[in-house]
Order: structure tokens, then C-alpha cells, then sequence
């Protein structure tokens, strides 16, 4: 079995062809999406990217978790299929409601980019099985709201529930409580994060990790994680 892991464009999307290109290097066949259709063309996986949807109006990722797809995605995530949003994905995720908290202005009030060192908190999740528990990866961060935020009573439960995914090491970058990340919805197969595993997927062409992992490829697992998901689903 093949897996095809589809990546929806939104008007303003940027990384959707690293997404698509990063799926095929992992081993699956990526499936381009459109924002205005609603049909995920029978994927097993999907992927909101990064980028700037709609010029971020309102809010960021307010107006493409509007678009007509998701009203497909949103079932389709309730179902169980594996679905991640990598930056303005997670933005788009929160403004959804299938991911708790919200994403504000970074608390420099400047865009950040970065190779940015995190820490896997969670490994049991459909994008993260291929890591382990405590890893430390090394990831772009490319971004002006990633200041991720939630009431007390909804941080005090994410944290209990083990759903921080992902956490940053060494600096809060653009100030998110308890230097959060990644989170993921409640049955792990929903997954957001600000940093951007994409371009992390071939050595010689993403950022630099420590000694004893292998250089530039610390985001391939995410896709491999899905594809595992994907294959045990089938089985």
C-alpha cells in the first residue's frame, strides 16, 4: 500500500510544494488539493502548510478555516485521518476548532526565522510515532503570530492530557506560554505546530543537528509517522 497524503493550497499558501515534494521523499504519493473544492479525493492523510492564507485578514488562518474544503477536513479529522498543520496550517487548525488554544502576534511584534531547536513531548501521536520521547530536533521557524496561547483552565488540561507535542529548547522565540510549540487534539491524530519539518527532509538542505542524529532530515519523520498511521489504519 501506497499512501496518499493530500496538501490543500489556500490563496497565499508558500510551502505547499515543499510539502508535496517532502510526502514523496518520505515514501507516499502527494495528492494536490484545492481550497475551494469538497473532495479530499479519497487521501489517507492531509496537510494544511504553511504560508500567509487570505494576507492573514482578521486573523491569522481566520478566513481559510472557512474555505469550503474544510468543512471535509473537519469530518474527516473527526473520523480519525491523520491530519497536520504546519504553521499557518496550525493557525487555520485553532481558528477551526479542532486544535484548542489560538496564536497571536509574536510578542516582538517581528516575522522570526530560524533554525530552532525542539523537544518531542509526545511521540504517541499519528505525526510523531517515529520519534521518541525526549528527542531533540532541529527545524525552520518562519513566522509573525506564533505566539501560541490558551485560558489557564485549557493550558492546565493540554499539559495533563500530554497533548504538547512539541516544545522549543534553548529560546522562546516569539512567546508562547510554556514555550509550546505543538499541540495535538485529544485522539493524537491532529497535530499543529509553528516550526516547518518540510524543508527538514534531505541531508545537505535543511538545518543542522547535533552530532548523534542525522544532519538536515529531522523532519522526515513526521510524514513517515504518517505513513505508519496510515498503513496500521489499513490493516
Amino acid at each position: 500500500m501506497t499512501a496518499r497524503i493530500g496538501v490543500i493550497t489556500f490563496p497565499g499558501s508558500l510551502d505547499d510544494g515543499d510539502a508535496r515534494r517532502a510526502i514523496r521523499i518520505a515514501g507516499a504519493e502527494p495528492v494536490a488539493l484545492w481550497h475551494g473544492s469538497h473532495d479530499l479525493e479519497g487521501v489517507d492523510a492531509v496537510i494544511l502548510p504553511g504560508g500567509f492564507s487570505y494576507g492573514d485578514y482578521l486573523r491569522a488562518g481566520a478566513i481559510a478555516a472557512h474555505a469550503p474544503i474544510m468543512a471535509e477536513v473537519k469530518d474527516a479529522a473527526a473520523k480519525g485521518m491523520p491530519v497536520l498543520g504546519i504553521c499557518n496550517g496550525f493557525q487555520m487548525l485553532v481558528e477551526a476548532h479542532l486544535l484548542p488554544g489560538g496564536l497571536i502576534r509574536n510578542a516582538h511584534q517581528q516575522f522570526i526565522r530560524r533554525d530552532q531547536r525542539l523537544r518531542v513531548e509526545n511521540a504517541s501521536t499519528a505525526w510523531t510515532s517515529e520519534f521518541a520521547a525526549g528527542q531533540e530536533i532541529v527545524i525552520p521557524l518562519k513566522n509573525a503570530d506564533g505566539g501560541y496561547i490558551a485560558d489557564e483552565e485549557t493550558l492546565k488540561r493540554i499539559e495533563g492530557d500530554g497533548r504538547v507535542v512539541f516544545r522549543y529548547l534553548g529560546v522562546n522565540p516569539n512567546g508562547p506560554l510554556n514555550d509550546i510549540a505543538g499541540v495535538s487534539n485529544e485522539a493524537g491524530n491532529v497535530v499543529g505546530l509553528m516550526p516547518h519539518p518540510e524543508p527538514a527532509v534531505e541531508p545537505g538542505f535543511g538545518p543542522g543537528t547535533p552530532a548523534a542524529m542525522r544532519p538536515g532530515v529531522d523532519g522526515l519523520a513526521f510524514f513517515r509517522s504518517a505513513i505508519a498511521a496510515t498503513v496500521a489504519a489499513a490493516a
